[in-house]
């Protein structure tokens, strides 16, 4: 199998590139700011949306496009545009925000998209990524394309840049309490990365995944069970100090708290759909956490 990977350097699709190329022949297209060479894929350096390098650079046949780095309504139909041979599959990487919010309700791929479009930065993300989602259906029932939509909820692990656990690392490498609310209705579901690649690499040229969607959501936890899975991760080295609702610190700005804290933050999403269709099931919490916090604390490492 032919894989095209856009994008491919950052977390997710780093972590697809390295996955992916143990088997298949992998050429990863992006702005060449990291190069992924050192893990035996060929690489093309392009920007997405420079329409002349990709009318040179789209010369080859792939079996299949995997996209990590669509953001803006027309990065599908564009780059769909330029291919001297289609791929028999495209899959995009979206997100589990893109379902209408506050039903109330455990969203599957049958939930409804939001049709609202929210103010800030987040909301405009999360609209690109609804008007993405319909892109891909009709360019690629137009063009013939098989096309799989991913949509994943909370992803940690290594090579993680988002603002989350590898934050929990350096505080408990540095000695600092971290604030574990306690009794609080949030609740999210985190992935480990490598589970996600590997599902993703699964949907592949997999028939099951033809012109569908699939969430990327494990077993939903509050701040307890994550923190105290943390705990055991790192040898007992995380410090915890739990707050009950009411205490002042949970409102404060210098607490970090980057999950759901309440009920009406928390939106749960069934990821029952991809364990069947792939038969890969989620790595435990506490193992995943466990490698995470393997290749995380090795950075954070008070200096002597």
């Amino acid at each position: 199998m032919k894989i095209l990977v856009i994008g491919g350097s950052y977390f997710l699709g780093r972590v697809f590139t390295m996955l992916a190329s143990e088997r298949y022949e992998v050429t990863v297209l992006n702005r060449g700011t990291y190069s992924m060479e050192a893990f035996g894929v060929k690489c093309i350096a392009a920007d997405r949306h420079d329409e002349g390098r990709l009318e040179e650079v789209l010369q080859k046949a792939w079996d299949v496009v995997v996209d990590f780095c669509a953001y803006r309504q027309g990065d599908i139909a564009v780059l769909l545009s330029h291919f001297l041979t289609l791929p028999k599959q495209y899959v995009f990487i979206s997100t589990a925000d893109v379902y209408r919010k506050w039903t109330g309700k455990v969203l599957d791929e049958n939930a409804p998209l939001d049709d609202r479009h929210f103010s800030g930065d987040n909301g405009e993300y999360i609209w690109q990524k609804i008007l993405l989602e319909k892109e891909l259906k009709s360019v690629c029932q137009e063009k013939e394309i098989a096309y799989t939509s991913v949509r994943p909820a909370v992803l940690y692990g290594p090579f993680n840049y988002a603002q989350r656990e590898a934050v929990y690392v350096q505080m408990a490498c540095m000695g600092q309490e971290i604030i574990c609310p306690t009794g609080c209705a949030g609740r999210f579901q985190p992935v480990y990365v490598k589970d996600a690649a590997a599902m993703i690499l699964s949907l592949c040229k997999n028939p099951k995944a033809y012109d569908t969607a699939y969430n990327l959501a494990a077993e939903a936890v509050d701040y307890e069970k994550f923190l105290e899975a943390f705990v055991k991760a790192s040898g007992g080295r995380a410090k915890l100090r739990r707050a009950g609702q009411g205490d002042p610190c949970l409102a404060s700005p210098e607490t970090f708290l980057p999950f759901a804290l309440t009920e009406e933050e928390t939106e749960i999403y069934s990821g029952e759909k991809i364990v069947r269709d792939t038969g890969l099931l989620w790595t435990p919490l506490e193992s995943g956490l466990q490698k995470t916090w393997n290749v995380f604390s090795k950075l954070y490492q008070p200096e002597q």
